[in-house]
């Protein structure tokens, strides 16, 4: 019987980092990965003859560990990044543009005429209105984080007197933009925890749009190097239960077709809806998993396009506040470049899309485009809707508490993911973080 130090359950990011961590110290790893490619939300790959994305990513500067981890897998980031001085938030008034620099160390100029300019669209008012309302958050974040919880942004925007065109011009785009949530769904300890870090990093902040697929420039060499320092990495292997022995300790996992992997460590690092599917048959009634068992979930779409041209000028993240393209960016330029044009968006409200047809959701694209001043109707080559059926972990207000540690009370068992608890939110940074935490909890156990 072939036993491994640590089984890995799923190649997302929280797995991959997990399993280079452990592989660096020479631990026996495997790590299994139910889909085709590695990357799991962080994945790239073809969809009949299509190339798409699992989800419109962006890396941020202000993280700390996920360079790292890169750079322990031999990436080199000025390598898979192109780098963003700028966003750029459409309103709905044709041509009308807010550029805020997003770069105060890389790109100073841009970002400090973000702040002094756009008066037409977000006059002197406007912005005045929002200084009591960030300073105020962030004092809450540090001394009253539960109670920031119990509430969601836009309640706590009114409480501090927000204009309705600042929440919907800068707030929304930097919420829902991001988390697709509407915001009276949105946590404002959520919203404020986002921002902590940067304000303490402010200096590192920028934005990397990928040069690549995320699978092809980041998580494939990410596997690679695990295998490269002995590790093991299985794709099209889905995980069916976890193997428990008689002294209701987890010592492997069960295949689809019978095979048992066995290990000392398994860890979980799959979406909160896999985990709770994997752990509910063996600890539906156990005390310290339930508050993760009853952790609401979330859901998203996103619609890719391949077109004749770019629908705008430049790869740049972009925002379109009160239409249904929250999020979006051209990418032809960057991560698509064997297309002419290439739009990838993230749709908000998500739920409403999942109950249409792809036909449907261009339809109401191709309509809240022409709002924001794009027209690309004519230049459509292919599309994809990519659905994400309960992916995330909840962002709404109450439900922050209720995420688990990696560490659980099985002998054996560990979680990993973004969803677990940690300082970060449905973040590529959370879920590094977490598959650090674990990686480290195996090895100083192996120590004692």
């Amino acid at each position: 019987m072939e036993q491994y130090d640590a089984v890995i359950i799923g190649a997302g990011l929280a797995g991959l980092t997990c399993g280079l961590e452990l592989a660096e110290k020479g631990q026996k790893v495997l790590l299994l990965e139910a889909e085709p490619v590695v990357g799991g939300r962080t994945s790239s790959y073809i969809d009949n003859g299509m190339k798409v994305e699992s989800g419109f990513h962006r890396y941020i500067g202000f993280y700390s560990e996920m360079p790292k981890m890169l750079r322990k897998a031999g990436i080199q980031l000025n390598e898979i990044f192109t780098w963003e001085e700028k966003v750029e938030i459409r309103v709905r008034k044709k041509e009308k543009l807010i550029t805020l620099g997003a770069a105060p160390l890389f790109g100073p100029k841009k970002t400090i005429m973000g702040i002094l300019g756009n008066n037409e669209l977000l006059p002197l008012r406007d912005k005045l209105s929002l200084v009591s309302f960030f300073l105020s958050g962030l004092k809450d974040l540090v001394t009253n984080p539960k109670r920031l919880d119990a509430c969601n942004i836009r309640d706590y925007a009114k409480k501090h007197k927000v204009s309705e065109d600042a929440f919907h011009n800068v707030i929304i785009p930097f919420s829902t933009g991001l988390y697709f949530l509407p915001p009276e769904r949105y946590s404002a300890y959520v919203f404020f925890g986002l921002l902590a870090p940067a304000i303490k990093r402010f200096y590192k902040m920028r934005i990397g749009a990928f040069l690549g697929g995320m699978t092809d420039v980041m998580c494939q060499p990410m596997a690679e190097a695990i295998e490269k320092k002995g590790g093991i990495v299985k794709t099209d292997h889905k995980v069916c239960k976890l193997y428990m022995d008689g002294q209701n300790n987890i010592t492997g996992v069960e295949m689809e077709d019978g095979r048992i992997f066995y290990g000392k460590k398994v860890v979980v690092a799959t979406t909160l809806n896999s985990a709770k599917q994997l752990l509910k048959p063996l600890f539906k009634d156990h005390p310290w998993f339930q508050p993760m068992f009853e952790l609401p979930m979330m859901s998203a779409a996103t619609l890719q396009m391949e077109l004749k041209k770019p629908a705008l000028p430049k790869d740049i993240t972009t925002f379109g506040p009160r239409t249904s393209l929250i999020s979006f960016a051209e990418q032809s330029r960057s991560t698509f470049r064997h297309v002419p044009g290439r739009l990838s968006i993230i749709m908000s409200n998500p739920e409403r899309f999942l109950e249409m047809t792809p036909e449907e959701t261009l339809q109401v694209v191709i309509k809240d485009a022409k709002l924001l001043g794009m027209d690309f109707e004519e230049d459509i080559i292919d599309y994809r809707q990519i659905n994400h059926y309960d992916d995330f972990h909840s962002l709404e207000p109450g439900y922050h508490w209720m995420r688990p540690e990696q560490v659980t009370p099985v002998e054996g068992l560990l979680l990993a993911g973004d969803y677990t608890m940690q300082p970060y939110f449905a973040t590529m940074e959370g879920a590094v973080v977490s598959g650090q935490k674990a990686a480290r909890a195996i090895l100083s156990s192996e120590k004692r």
